[in-house]
């Protein structure tokens, strides 16, 4: 299939019109097909010159083959040998990209490609990130998304509430401009661990201007979910590592203080505890 001839990305009349899609990929073979298709179907529709990267975590589950049979110009495939994971894949594809314009999504189809033209519309409009928002009127997840997924969403979206005032900081979808990650003192200060390279570029890069849509957040269809408890340990690492860059030396000494409180707490609900189960006070101070 022929690719659609792009414009100059350094040419702000073509900036809207032209967009870099990098999605980071691990076994995701069985949805990319899905998700070109319709990534066409938007390129076709709307004009767009649009070249998708994807940055995959050598899976070895077909996708080169796939990417091979398929011979599109827009598809690029970089498969990653070292520093795998979600986030630094994103990272590297953010440092690949060719258009002015850039969009981050899941290859798992939980993020619905065809709001790109309205997010690219946004970001012409002066915004300096758009995000797809579960959490705002409008957006909706899916019915089979379960009260645990959405109870573990929120609770690490208030954890994040002191880094950034958005509604869904948690959300894989977004959309920002090039120029934004051009400074190479914001590149060298990208260090994400996990899955929250979103939240991680709206507080180093200290974005003003962050807007977001509703989508409808779609359950994957094929494959497995990469969200394991390890994963969800490293977000609270990362959530640290915000903390500490937004915050300093305030941000250690509220981690002391939640410590102690925590272990206050933890200490005193033991003793009274032990208290109503009628210990004698002393057994109950040693336990």
């Amino acid at each position: 299939m022929p690719s659609r001839p792009c414009h100059d990305p350094s040419n702000p009349t073509g900036q809207d019109q032209s967009v870099s899609v990098v999605v980071p990929t691990y076994r995701e073979a069985d949805n990319l097909p899905h998700l070109i298709e319709r990534l066409n179907r938007i390129r076709q529709e709307h004009g767009l010159c649009l070249e998708l990267l994807i940055m995959d975590d050598n899976s070895q589950d077909g996708t080169v083959d796939l990417v091979d049979a398929l011979d599109l110009d827009w598809v690029h495939l970089v498969v990653r040998t070292e520093d795998r994971g979600l986030s630094p894949a994103v990272v590297e594809g953010l440092g690949l990209v060719r258009h002015g314009m850039v969009v981050v999504m899941d290859a798992d189809l939980s993020h619905p490609p065809e709001k790109i033209p309205e997010m690219l519309q946004s970001l012409a409009a002066g915004y300096d990130f758009v995000i797809g928002s579960r959490y705002i009127s409008g957006g909706t997840t899916d019915a089979e998304w379960g009260p645990f997924r959405w109870l573990v969403s929120k609770v690490a979206t208030a954890l994040a509430r002191p880094l950034t005032d958005i509604r869904d900081p948690m959300a894989g979808f977004f959309a920002l401009r090039k120029a934004s990650l051009d400074d190479s003192a914001r590149k060298d200060d990208l260090s994400p661990v996990g899955y929250k390279i979103g939240l991680e570029l709206i507080v180093k890069c200290r974005f003003q201007k962050v807007l977001e849509i509703p989508i409808h957040f779609t359950e994957r269809q094929h494959g497995q979910s990469k969200l394991t408890l390890k994963e969800q340990l490293r977000y609270i690492k990362h959530l640290r590592r915000l903390y500490t860059f937004k915050f300093g030396i305030w941000s250690h000494l509220a981690q002391f203080l939640v410590v102690g409180l925590s272990g206050t707490l933890v200490n005193l609900g033991t003793l009274t505890a032990l208290l109503w189960l009628n210990l004698p006070v002393q057994v109950a101070v040693g336990v």
